[in-house]
């Protein structure tokens, strides 16, 4: 019914950029908070930068002045843009969206994900 892909992961040396794309369909009534999150080999998931429905951001420390989120309501886009990329920041990022469908409550949904590999 509603699926989210991203897009736009890849291979970088560090210092260099990447933007991600993540992009919602289905039949969609409603999409709150959206989000980026990380998993690193052997490490737990973690929260990268989130945004609301409204604008409002919110970042990890490790990527503050790095990373930004924005979001394209109307084309129901999050994009995450990375600056100045670390190999502390290879990992596989996961799409999140809180969304609410015709037939379901706000419900969280997830992208397979997009590897993002900085190289040194």
């Amino acid at each position: 019914q509603v699926q989210l892909v991203e897009s736009g992961g890849g291979l970088v040396q560090a210092g260099g950029s990447l933007r991600l794309s993540c992009a919602a369909s289905g039949s969609i009534f409603s999409i709150q908070a959206m989000g980026w999150y990380r998993q690193a080999p052997g490490k737990q998931r973690e929260l990268v930068a989130s945004i609301t429905s409204g604008g409002s951001t919110n970042y990890a420390d490790s990527v503050k002045g790095r990373f930004t989120i924005s979001r394209d309501n109307a084309k129901k886009l999050v994009y995450l843009q990375m600056n100045s990329l670390k190999p502390e920041d290879t990992a596989v990022y996961y799409c999140n969206a809180e969304i609410r469908t015709i037939v379901t409550i706000l419900t969280d949904y997830w992208g397979q994900g997009t590897q993002v590999t900085v190289s040194s």
